[in-house]
């Protein structure tokens, strides 16, 4: 069975550390078997397709495992196949049709995250700056953008992700995923 999925690392390219550049990203994917690669921005996003029964965690391991050899510094890595990317964009309970995309964002996480994690975090503090949580993702709307969030701040402690991946994409990217998972798909 051949399945579309994107791949979504951590930390990469930020402030000249942790270089990964994306053609050595594509080559890796290839390296692994993987076919249909593509990757968009340098911020660590790619779509690739791959034959077996492979989970999503296997393949976000073997990806990791791979960038460490070949790149030297660990990555955390998450992978998500097309039809659950759609569904995240689907379930946005933010308008984000009349939203910019720095304005939303969704953070994906590694597991399922129970909503008394956060409940140390006080939504009405925070406002008009809000919150929800989905399936293995946090909507994140930030009217200011993400950079000024406070509340961004507040719901990215470690103490509040402890035990997780969590990595963030604005909503323009969010939406680029589906789109070329989708057509990676047909």
């Amino acid at each position: 069975m051949t399945t579309t999925y994107a791949l979504l690392l951590r930390g990469i390219n930020v402030s000249g550390h942790r270089k990964l550049p994306m053609t050595g990203l594509r080559e890796l994917l290839e390296g692994l078997g993987h076919r249909d690669v593509r990757t968009y921005l340098q911020s660590g996003n790619a779509v690739f397709t791959t034959d077996g029964p492979d989970s999503e965690a296997a393949l976000a391991a073997a990806v990791g495992q791979a960038v460490e050899e070949r790149f030297g510094f660990a990555c955390d890595c998450l992978v998500r196949d097309a039809a659950y990317l759609a569904a995240v964009a689907d379930a946005c309970p933010f308008p984000a049709a009349g939203l910019e995309g720095k304005q939303l964002h969704a953070v994906y996480y590694s597991a399922p995250v129970a909503p008394d994690r956060f409940a140390s975090v006080a939504p009405e503090a925070f406002a008009p700056e809000a919150f929800a949580l989905g399936d293995r993702v946090m909507y994140l709307y930030t009217p200011d953008g993400l950079g000024r969030s406070k509340l961004a701040e507040a719901v990215m402690r470690p103490s509040l992700t402890k035990d997780l991946v969590a990595t963030a994409r604005n909503w323009n990217t969010v939406r680029k995923l589906v789109e070329l998972t989708a057509a990676t798909a047909a």
